[in-house]
């Protein structure tokens, strides 16, 4: 079986067998498109250990990094006009998420970029039954806190990637 055949083989096997989970017993404690946004950053780092440290540690730091910044927007602790607030609070927080690209774990920018922009995405888009959405989560120390359940499915889906790179290494033989 060709390279491709298998890693296309291994994707799809264990992409259904992660949405299955995150559907089903996983269900309320992982987003099933989280899990494939961390997965495709894998690949995109590399496809290998380093890949999956760099992608868990890029997207967990990003997700972070938007907990801050949703916090500081929803709480505005300096008290600055509404118009720019969120701009001034999101553009400190975004120096963050680029400046430690010097440092090797945090250094693919795109990884700490997605974990921020799907948090905050979360966040500002899920609302729940009684309207008061995430937001009001953000210091929860459950999976209602969006910044807790977004990291717990990006290192889901970055394993999800790494253990289908493996599986069509072991097709591709």
């Amino acid at each position: 079986m060709s390279q491709l055949a298998a890693l296309s083989v291994s994707i799809a096997v264990l992409g259904g067998v992660w949405v299955f989970l995150a559907l089903g017993p996983l269900a309320g404690s992982a987003l099933v498109w989280a899990g494939f946004i961390a997965w495709g950053a894998y690949f995109h780092t590399g496809g290998d250990n380093a890949a999956l440290q760099k992608t868990i540690a890029g997207t967990v730091y990003g997700a972070i990094l938007a907990g801050v910044a949703l916090l500081l927007v929803v709480n505005n602790p300096v008290g600055l006009p509404a118009a720019v607030a969120a701009p001034v609070y999101v553009a400190v927080t975004v120096f963050f998420l680029v400046i430690v690209a010097g440092i090797n774990l945090l250094s693919v920018v795109p990884n700490n970029v997605y974990g921020y922009a799907a948090t905050v995405a979360y966040a500002l888009q899920t609302p729940t039954a009684n309207g008061v959405g995430p937001l009001a989560s953000l210091t929860s120390v459950s999976l209602a806190n969006p910044v807790l359940l977004l990291s717990v499915s990006f290192v889901i889906g970055a394993v999800f990637g790494m253990l289908s790179g493996k599986v069509a290494g072991m097709l591709g033989k």
